[in-house]
């Protein structure tokens, strides 16, 4: 009688707490809807996705174009700018993918054949490196994919996979360990990507387009849920991940509700993505998930909703030896798109996609730095910072600013070089005592006055070499 006492008692509230405890949630839409999403993601602003695995061998896709610009998916699946999607690609008869494969590794070559090759490159990585390097351009949380489409986890699983050998399926070294554990010994956040929706080691069909066949080949069976599910328990308890990116929806029957219950309980600060649909509404994903998922799109406008677009430096996510400069966002482009995001109110998942043994391609690599540079001198304009009431403006000589906010200062980013030392901000009104300054020139105030609606500043001479970040300090 106790026992159903207590299981009655259970199932009756949202969550169980004591005074200045942590919230114990349950497998429940009701509990875990009623979860707030921490803070930390919402200030973060910069992550790195890492896109790294058997894919990364061949390193190899053609590059024809990002998909938000895709207007035939049957052309682009045959030739798929995603290096990640290899495996995919290379089942299609025709594909420059598969005349490629077979030139370079013959044509009874078979895919899980690389990684012997991978587990052999990647004795030379080194995870600090890595992170010592994301920091230092200033990311605050790192993802990495723990198993993408084509099946193979990062790390030695114990979960057999039901039938494939487990030196094909599984790598032989705990790279996702490894990274964990430097990632939260520099005080960063650490997550993990997994594809619950594709995995192309149980359904061997080529996805040609996406509409039927992306959804047709999501793996239903009862030993595959069992699959992802075990998996995903098996990634808590190792890993406490911060971030769980799941792709391309999840299991119908899988136990998506336990799974989220369960590394919440281990982990409060976890934040999840909303790729699960797994049959349920939208609303419902809404109230279980903590952001919104853009790829290679960045919004319009501010949203309540926090939101992180994800895209590639280049076309691709993992590593492709055929993309070149331009392929690649310039940094000056890449500077912009950042700052435009957290305007309004979202996070950048900026992907890094490695060669095999872990080195990261030289043209990437410039990018990288160069955020880096930009963010020692203007981070106090992204970091822990709020939209202000518009994301930006248009000035009247074309100059286009973005605006964040913090405290009782405002950030004014100047995504262009202004053709005059004179700025002009219409329909701001700001106390007279209010101190201008340009943040990469700190110890320089800068000279405004009021001018009918808005304000005028006088600029230094001296502009970034980026973009220029004007902050208004404003006296309490």
């Amino acid at each position: 009688m106790r026992y159903i006492l207590i299981y009655f008692l259970l199932i009756s509230i949202p969550c169980l707490s004591q005074k200045n405890e942590t919230p114990i949630y349950l497998p429940t839409e009701e509990s875990l809807s009623s979860r707030e999403t921490p803070e930390w993601y919402g200030y973060a602003k910069l992550g790195i996705f890492i896109h790294w695995g058997l894919y990364s061998v061949p390193g190899w896709a053609t590059p024809t174009t990002t998909p938000d610009k895709v207007t035939d998916w049957k052309a682009f699946y045959k030739s798929n700018p995603y290096a990640e999607w290899y495996s995919n690609t290379l089942r299609i008869e025709g594909s420059p993918t598969q005349a490629h494969h077979t030139r370079t590794y013959g044509k009874d070559f078979n895919y899980y054949e690389f990684a012997a090759m991978f587990n052999e490159q990647n004795k030379i990585w080194n995870a600090q490196k890595w992170v010592s390097l994301f920091k230092e351009i200033g990311a605050k949380y790192i993802v990495i994919t723990a198993k993408h489409h084509d099946g193979f986890t990062l790390y030695p699983s114990r979960i057999l996979h039901p039938f494939m050998e487990k030196a094909l399926i599984n790598s032989s070294r705990d790279l996702i360990g490894e990274l964990q554990d430097e990632t939260r010994k520099q005080n960063l956040k650490f997550g993990v990507y997994y594809s619950a929706g594709l995995d192309w080691s149980f359904y061997s069909s080529p996805i040609t387009k996406i509409w039927p066949d992306l959804f047709k080949s999501m793996p239903q069976s009862v030993s595959y849920t069992a699959y992802v599910d075990n998996h995903f328990y098996e990634l808590i308890h190792r890993y406490k991940p911060d971030v769980i990116w799941n792709d391309v929806n999840f299991p119908a029957n899988g136990d998506m509700l336990g799974i989220m219950a369960e590394l919440v309980n281990h982990n409060p600060n976890v934040v999840f993505n909303n790729r699960w649909t797994s049959g349920l509404s939208k609303q419902t994903i809404i109230n279980l998930t903590d952001f919104e998922t853009p790829e290679y799109v960045v919004n319009d406008s501010i949203t309540e909703r926090k939101w992180e677009t994800c895209r590639g430096i280049g076309y691709s996510f993992g590593y492709n030896q055929n993309e070149t400069d331009q392929h690649l966002l310039s940094s000056d482009e890449l500077v912009d798109m950042f700052v435009d995001i957290v305007s309004k109110n979202g996070n950048l998942l900026l992907n890094v996609g490695p060669r095999a043994d872990g080195s990261i391609p030289e043209n990437q690599l410039k990018r990288l730095t160069d955020l880096g540079s930009w963010m020692k001198l203007n981070s106090e304009a992204i970091y822990d910072t709020k939209p202000w009431k518009i994301p930006g403006a248009i000035l009247t000589d074309g100059t286009r600013v973005r605006f964040t906010q913090k405290k009782n200062s405002l950030f004014v980013i100047l995504l262009d070089q202004p053709k005059s030392k004179t700025l002009f901000l219409p329909n701001i009104a700001i106390p007279k005592e209010s101190k201008v300054t340009q943040l990469a020139q700190r110890n320089i105030s800068l000279k405004w006055n009021r001018k009918n609606d808005g304000i005028e500043i006088i600029l230094n001479s001296s502009q970034d070499n980026f973009a220029s970040v004007v902050k208004i300090d404003m006296q309490p």
